[in-house]
Order: C-alpha cells, then structure tokens, then sequence
C-alpha cells in the first residue's frame, strides 16, 4: 500500500488533494529560493520564504502523520533557523546540501502521484554542511 492509499484511508480526500496542490506548489520554488541563498540581495527574503515552506510542509505533514517528512523539515527548519541569525549569503556546499534536500522532497511528491512508499532518506542528508565557512 502506497503513501497516497494509506493518506486515503485515514483522511478526507479534499484535505489530502488540497495538502497535495500546496506541497506541489513548495516544492516547485525551492531550487531558485536555494540559489538565492548564494545572492547577497536575495538572501534574507529566501531565506525566509524557505523557513516558511519548510515550517508549513512540517505542519501539514505533521497533521496527516507522515512522520518521514516530519522529521526531515523538522530538521531542514533548524538548519534554516540557524541560518536567519547571519546576515551573510550561504556557501556552495550549503547550497548543494540544500538542492539534494529539495531532491528529496520532490521525490516525495512523485511517491505520492505514484501511490509509492515514501522513498529512504540518504544518510549524507542528515548531516549538516559546515554552514560557517564562507
């Protein structure tokens, strides 16, 4: 039984394709607000925006009880927490740690279509790039 079946059983089907639209919405703007991270004049309001989708995708997953994505944008959002404390843009390898999360949350969202199981979280997601260096 795949995510989207075992969401069926359990919810209404107008909560779980409204949840559905607005993932598909967050995950379509994550690459270009991850990008932004590297620009100096952008950087603020993506990381906002980020900490934003991230906060909610917790929330709604939270509520439906996927507890994968739970834990994974629980753990993106302090990560991005930490990152509203500075004021400077993040590095490469921030970046690219950042885009490989975005990977798996469209993952999800092509799981969820196909009414697969939620695809594994790689190990090297869950450890945190060295945010500090420039």
């Amino acid at each position: 039984m795949g995510i989207r079946s075992v969401l069926e059983a359990n919810f209404d089907f107008e909560i779980i394709d409204e949840f559905l639209d607005h993932y598909a919405m967050m995950t379509e703007v994550m690459e270009s607000l991850i990008i932004d991270l590297g620009n100096t004049e952008r950087y603020h309001r993506s990381i906002e925006e980020l900490f934003r989708i991230f906060h909610n995708i917790k929330s709604a997953s939270g509520y439906l009880q996927i507890q994968p994505m739970v834990r994974m944008a629980t753990f993106v959002e302090d990560a991005l927490e930490h990152l509203r404390s500075r004021d400077q843009v993040v590095n490469e390898e921030t970046i690219n740690w950042f885009i490989s999360i975005s990977d798996i949350f469209l993952q999800w969202q092509e799981d969820f279509k196909m009414d697969n199981e939620l695809s594994k979280i790689s190990f090297h997601l869950l450890i945190l790039p060295d945010m500090e260096k420039a």
